[in-house]
Parts: C-alpha cells; structure tokens; sequence
C-alpha cells in the first residue's frame, strides 16, 4: 500500500458554483497560496444517472488541494458555493487513477463517499476493518479502477462536521446506467447477485451501511505553481 505524502485538504461543498470553481482565477489564487495541485469532482449534469445517498442537503462538489501552504487556503474557496467544510487527510493510493491533461473531464464515473466511524468501533479496529478487509473485497467485487482512501486527521475549518475518511473509486462510464457494468459482472445476474451480496455484508462490517454520504462526480485534475 504506497501512502502520500502529507498535505492534502479535502473540502465539502454545498450549492457550489462549478463554472467558478473551474475558473482559472480561482487556480490562480490558489496556486499564489501554495497550492500544488487541485482536484475537482463536481455532481453535474454528466453524471446526473449515477445514484446519490446524501444524509442531509446533497453535497455538490468535493475539492481536494495538495498544497505546502497553510489550511487557510480554505478561505479561497468560499467565494464558489453556500457552505464549505475542509479536513486535512492521509492519503493511500490503492490504485492510482488514469492521469488525464489538465481540465479535462475523467472518462470515468467517480465516486466520492464521506465515511463516519460507527460510535462502537475503536478508531484502530475500524481502520483495519476497512483498509485491510474490506478494500480487496471492494476492489474484486465491482468494477474499479481507481480507488483512493483519504483518512481524516483534523478539521480545519470551523464548521467542519463529523467525517472520519473519504474515499474515490472510478467505474467506467457505462456504469452511470448499467449496474453489470458498475459491478463487473459481465451481464450475468447470479454472478451480480453474489458480488453485491458479498460487497454489502463487508460494508456493514464497516458502518457504511448507513450514515453515508455517496456523491457521484465528474473528475478533474489541475497541476498549479511548481507542477504546471
């Protein structure tokens, strides 16, 4: 398992403005600040199909900014949607996205979920739950192709809710409306059934049967400062 390096913030976003937040002054700013490198993924039109389980008002975006300046960065986003929360995270890379040119959307449906640790599981034996046991039975059992964890380390912003990880898992395209496509299962319905069997019982396991938030999203990418 290859683990980033520290920096990266993750942010929330409510009623955002997508045109905004893909704009290049934004970019700019943000780059001034220290930012590295900006990923975007935005529940739009192109995505409209997937499914969505919000707990609350629907989250509308997720930006996560790599960055060697401070979390304050966050206040630069609050301009592009009507709330924003932020956490800094761990990165583990279980299998890196297909990189793609700047700004250009990902052929792919990708799948932000905002875990919560169940309040009768300890941090550490949740962890294991679900880094060690149930990331291979996610991986074989649907049809991924990019699976990234981001474990939850502080808020930093003031707001922030209760989130204790975040994790992106691409599908391929056809999988906006076509579950056999989403799961891998090669059109065959006993074969759907034992792997989405198999999947629930190890989401349980981890809590993310319920107080889950699932956004489905376009993904763009943006290298900014030293990495343009």
């Amino acid at each position: 398992m290859h683990t980033a390096s520290t920096g990266k913030l993750m942010f929330a976003l409510w009623g955002p403005d997508h045109s905004a937040l893909r704009d290049g002054a934004l970019h700019a700013a943000l780059a001034q600040a220290g930012v590295r490198r900006l990923q975007l993924n935005l529940d739009d039109a192109d995505v409209a199909p997937a499914l969505r389980i919000p707990t609350g008002e629907p989250i509308g975006a997720v930006v996560s900014l790599w960055t060697d300046g401070p979390a304050s960065t966050a206040g630069l986003l609050d301009a592009t949607a009507a709330r924003v929360a932020g956490w800094r995270v761990d990165e583990h890379r279980r299998l890196d996205p297909p990189e793609v040119a700047d700004g250009v959307r990902a052929d792919a449906l990708a799948n932000v979920a905002v875990l919560r640790k169940p309040a009768d599981l300890e941090t550490a034996e949740w962890l294991r739950r679900w880094m060690v046991e149930h990331t291979p039975v996610a991986i074989r059992t649907q049809a991924t192709f990019g699976y990234v964890q981001n474990v939850v380390t502080e808020p930093v912003t003031a707001d922030a809710p209760y989130v204790s990880a975040f994790v992106e898992e691409l599908f391929p395209s056809a999988a906006l409306s076509d579950v056999h496509a989403f799961y891998g299962s090669g059109g065959d319905d006993a074969e759907l059934g034992r792997r989405v069997q198999t999947l629930m019982a190890s989401v349980a396991r981890i809590g993310a049967d319920r107080d889950l938030d699932l956004v489905p999203s376009s993904r763009y990418t943006y290298g900014l400062g030293s990495e343009r």
